[in-house]
């Protein structure tokens, strides 16, 4: 069967969707409001926090949501859809119409639900189709659906500050043109909210006592957290560390644009390797790349780039290859899948919690000033520096090493 015909690049599509409003928001929303709005970076830590003690409760009760719509799953998907088109207008393009900080807790909320009824869908959906594919089905797949995702992160992170070349407002462009991609995504991705064929569902606790399902769950969290943090400190690491304002933009395309590069390749290796010995050694490579970033000080931004090159080819094995390994176990244990990616997802966002509610009240203590003109002293440097590589690195060694004591095999 052909890719056409398995429909496998509208799976790409809806990938680049959710992946351009997931880890961008991240990295862009915080700065935005700090630089147009004045908002502290406290604030913005608190208000991102919250948000994710709502997705303790949020998450799990929408995996629930899709599996008693999931007759409806069409109607549903295209309505999520126009939410978070429409909340990405508010967050970028609309003057705060209350209190810049209540109106980013506000539309990001509509964000983060509908992005996260949306990824679980997909997930719980891929479930389903990787069982109708020829040969390795979670793994093909996962290639086609990473590398949009990877393509939708790079367009995304770097759109606004490209699009500042040419517009006075950059990030009212972006919301603009992120609205005609979910409008087209959902038009692509159509006819697959099929729930034909779908058993039915086993609950949250069949997910939760199979003992390989919860070591998954604790890996995608600790492996999660590493991304977060350096998401989340990347454009005031470039902008204040390297002394590189207006850098962020390219580097930030070279780091995803590395990583869309590789994922078909870890794919590729772990179909004929096995995907659990593959992605250990991308982990392993991925902290000798980052670890380097310590060394670097203002001017470095060459050796940034050669180890956003590095690291970022590393990220692509993580986003592809872990979501299949647990696809192939839910498919094994709780074949309609979206309660078990309803969990996956909170895992998955609950680090983004940990890095804001942690990393930026911890830098705004240490006297860290955003704005290429701030005179950060040289202590708050360093604590950035630590804060955005020595903290990942560390995480990582503790993924690696739960990784290196899982069967996979494990009934």
């Amino acid at each position: 069967m052909t890719q056409a015909a398995e429909r496998l690049p509208a799976y790409s599509l809806f990938a680049a969707l959710l992946s351009a409003a997931g880890l961008p928001i991240y990295i862009h929303a915080p700065k935005f409001y700090v630089d147009e709005y004045g908002v502290s970076l406290a604030a913005l830590g608190a208000v991102l926090f919250g948000l994710r003690l709502l997705d303790v409760v949020q998450d799990p009760l929408l995996g629930k949501l899709s599996e008693k719509m999931r007759d409806r799953r069409a109607i549903c998907v295209t309505i999520g859809c126009a939410v978070i088109a429409v909340a990405m207008i508010g967050l970028f393009a609309i003057p705060p119409l209350l209190s810049p900080l209540v109106w980013f807790g506000l539309t990001l909320t509509l964000v983060f639900s509908a992005f996260s009824f949306l990824t679980i869908n997909f997930y719980a959906q891929g479930v389903l189709k990787a069982a109708r594919l020829s040969g390795q089905g979670h793994l093909k797949l996962a290639r086609w659906r990473e590398s949009g995702a990877l393509i939708g992160v790079c367009i995304a992170a770097v759109a606004p500050v490209a699009l500042a070349a040419y517009v006075a407002s950059p990030f009212a462009w972006f919301a603009a043109g992120f609205c005609c991609l979910a409008l087209l995504a959902a038009l692509v991705m159509g006819q697959e909210w099929s729930s034909a064929g779908t058993p039915p569902a086993t609950g949250f606790g069949t997910v939760l006592k199979d003992k390989l399902a919860r070591r998954l769950l604790l890996i995608a969290l600790v492996n999660a957290a590493p991304v977060a943090v350096s998401s989340t400190l990347f454009l005031f690491f470039v902008e204040s560390r390297l002394d590189a304002p207006g850098l962020e933009g390219p580097l930030l395309l070279v780091f995803f644009l590395s990583a869309a590069v590789a994922a078909p390749v870890w794919g590729s290796l772990a179909e004929r390797f096995g995907a659990r010995d593959v992605l250990i050694l991308a982990m392993i490579l991925a902290i000798c790349a980052f670890g380097l970033t310590l060394t670097l000080g203002p001017g470095d931004w060459v050796l940034f780039a050669i180890i956003c090159v590095a690291s970022g080819a590393t990220l692509g094995a993580d986003l592809t290859l872990l979501p299949a390994i647990f696809a192939q176990r839910l498919a094994q244990i709780s074949p309609s899948a979206a309660e078990g990616f309803g969990l996956w997802s909170f895992v998955s966002k609950l680090t983004l919690a940990f890095a804001a509610v942690t990393l930026l009240p911890l830098l705004e203590r240490a006297g860290f000033q955003s704005g290429a003109a701030s005179n950060n002293p040289e202590d708050t440097l360093v604590l950035l520096a630590l804060l955005y590589a020595a903290v990942p690195c560390a995480l990582k060694l503790v993924a690696v090493a739960l990784l290196a004591v899982t069967n996979l095999r494990e009934v």
